[in-house]
């Protein structure tokens, strides 16, 4: 058994404005996908939204030189969103939940949702 990240990126001017009913059709989406997830035989094992990118902080080091700031530690419109980590023994079936994220719904939550998707496997195997 793999673990995967799935790393959701997104506009979070485009989520800022968006209402209440576009956003439930965003958290729809992910209710979709977790009911896929399911269905193909991979596991959940944890996922967050995450906050505003202006809550970060950022920490550097360069020697012995410590510099701690605030805001994301890249300038970009698309920032990290949120993930989940996810068990699984089939990459390209895993792909396949991943693209309702990705490409939400007729078009019109292409603004708020977040795309790109990366999935990419951690370092070590977990026992299942």
């Amino acid at each position: 058994m793999t673990t995967y990240v799935v790393l959701l990126s997104g506009d979070e001017a485009a989520w800022a404005a968006a209402s209440e009913e576009e956003r439930q059709q965003v958290y729809g989406l992910h209710q979709d996908f977790g009911r896929r997830l399911t269905r193909g035989g991979h596991t959940i094992v944890a996922g967050a939204e995450l906050t505003h990118s202006r809550e970060a902080k950022v920490v550097r080091r360069v020697g012995e030189q410590v510099d701690i700031t605030d805001g994301p530690a890249a300038e970009s419109v698309e920032q990290l969103a949120g993930f989940y980590l996810v068990e699984s023994d089939d990459l390209d079936d895993l792909l396949q939940p991943v693209a309702v994220l990705a490409a939400p719904g007729d078009g019109h939550l292409v603004d708020i949702a977040p795309a790109p998707i990366e999935v990419r496997p951690t370092t070590h195997a977990t026992s299942g």
